[in-house]
C-alpha cells in the first residue's frame, strides 16, 4: 500500500502488518486530478487543480494526529494493470481500515451560509451520484464530510445520518454500524447502486467488489459483461435469492433471456427485498454451461 507522508508529501510504500495508521480521502473525480507520475514532480503536481484537495486532506490528517494519507488519484500507478487490479480488489479493505475517511465535497460551497442552504447544497452534491463513493461511504467506520474550503459539515453516523439515508436510500442502521453490511440482501445493495453512475461502464461492477466481498480480475473493454461476471461470482458464495429480484425496465434489451440482471439500474425498485430468515430451507443454485441450475417448489 502506497501512502502519502502528510508532512513531506513523499510517497512511502508499506506491506501487511507494517502499514501505519492512516486517513483516507473520498471525493468525486474532476478535471485536473494529480496522477502517480505527476506527483513525482512537485512543480508539475502543484499546477493541477487536484493538488490543493490532497494538500487539504494532508493538513486535516495532521490535525487528527495521523502522519499518512491515502488518495486514489496519486497513490496508484494506473499505468500498471496489475497494480490497478490489486488496488481495486483491495480498496474496500483500505477504506474499512482507515482511522478516518474524509469525504470532500468540492461542489458544496463554504460554510458561511445558513444551515438550510448548506444542507440543500449537500443533498445535491455530485459525490452522492458516483458509483465508487458508495463503498467509500459504507466501508469506513468514521466518515466526516467537508465542504470545498475544508469546513466540517458533519459525520455519516452522527448529525448527517438521517440526511444521508434520505439521499442514498441506505438504512440508518447501516450508516451507524448498528447492522453489519453482510446482513443486507443482494437486492438491497444493488438498489443502493442503481441510481449511481461511473465513467467506465465496467466500473459499475468493479466498484461493488468489496461491498459483496468478491475478488475478480478486471477486464476493461468487456463493457456490460462485467456486471454479469459480478453476479456469477456472487452466486458462487451466496444462496440469497434476492439476486433475481430485479425489474424489467426500459433499459433491458428486448432479447434479454438471462435470469441475471443486465445492469444495476434494474434493481432501482428492489430496496425492500430481504434474505430468507435463518433456519428456513433455501435452494442452492449455480451457473452451468446451459445457464442457471436451480430447484424450486411448484
Amino acid at each position: 500500500m502506497r501512502l502519502i507522508n502528510a508532512r513531506t508529501l513523499r510517497l512511502d510504500e508499506f506491506y501487511d502488518n507494517a502499514i501505519p495508521r492512516y486517513a483516507i480521502l473520498s471525493h468525486a473525480w474532476g478535471d485536473g486530478e494529480v496522477s502517480f507520475q505527476e506527483w513525482q514532480d512537485p512543480t508539475k503536481a502543484s499546477k493541477k487543480s487536484g493538488y490543493a484537495k490532497i494538500k487539504g486532506a494532508c493538513r486535516q490528517a495532521l490535525k487528527d494526529g495521523l502522519e499518512y494519507l491515502w488518495v486514489d488519484t496519486n497513490c496508484i500507478d494506473k499505468t500498471s494493470s496489475a497494480e490497478l487490479t490489486e488496488a481495486i480488489n483491495s480498496m474496500f479493505a483500505w477504506y474499512r481500515d482507515a482511522v478516518f475517511c474524509y469525504a470532500y465535497l468540492s461542489d458544496v460551497p463554504t460554510l458561511n451560509k445558513a444551515d438550510a442552504d448548506l444542507l440543500n447544497s449537500f443533498r445535491k452534491s455530485r459525490w452522492f451520484t458516483r458509483g465508487w463513493t458508495l463503498q467509500e461511504l459504507l466501508a469506513p467506520r468514521h466518515v466526516t464530510f467537508y465542504s470545498s474550503d475544508w469546513g466540517r459539515i458533519g459525520t455519516k453516523s452522527g448529525s448527517l445520518a438521517k440526511e444521508i439515508s434520505t439521499i442514498t436510500g441506505i438504512d440508518v442502521s447501516y450508516l451507524t454500524n448498528q447492522l453489519p453490511l453482510a446482513s443486507a440482501s443482494i437486492a438491497k445493495k444493488m438498489h443502493w447502486l442503481s441510481r449511481r453512475t461511473t465513467t467506465r461502464l465496467e466500473d459499475m461492477a468493479y466498484c461493488m467488489l468489496g461491498v459483496f466481498d468478491i475478488n475478480m480480475p478486471l477486464l476493461y473493454g468487456e463493457g456490460s459483461k462485467a456486471f454479469i461476471r459480478l453476479q456469477e461470482e456472487i452466486i458462487k458464495i451466496s444462496n440469497d435469492h434476492t439476486i433475481f429480484c430485479w425489474t424489467w425496465t426500459s433499459s433491458v434489451p428486448p432479447d434479454w433471456v438471462s435470469l441475471l440482471a443486465p445492469s444495476p439500474e434494474t434493481f432501482k425498485f428492489s430496496g425492500d427485498f430481504v434474505k430468507s430468515s435463518v433456519g428456513r430451507s433455501v435452494s442452492t443454485y449455480s451457473m452451468t454451461n446451459s445457464g442457471l441450475s436451480i430447484r424450486l417448489p411448484i
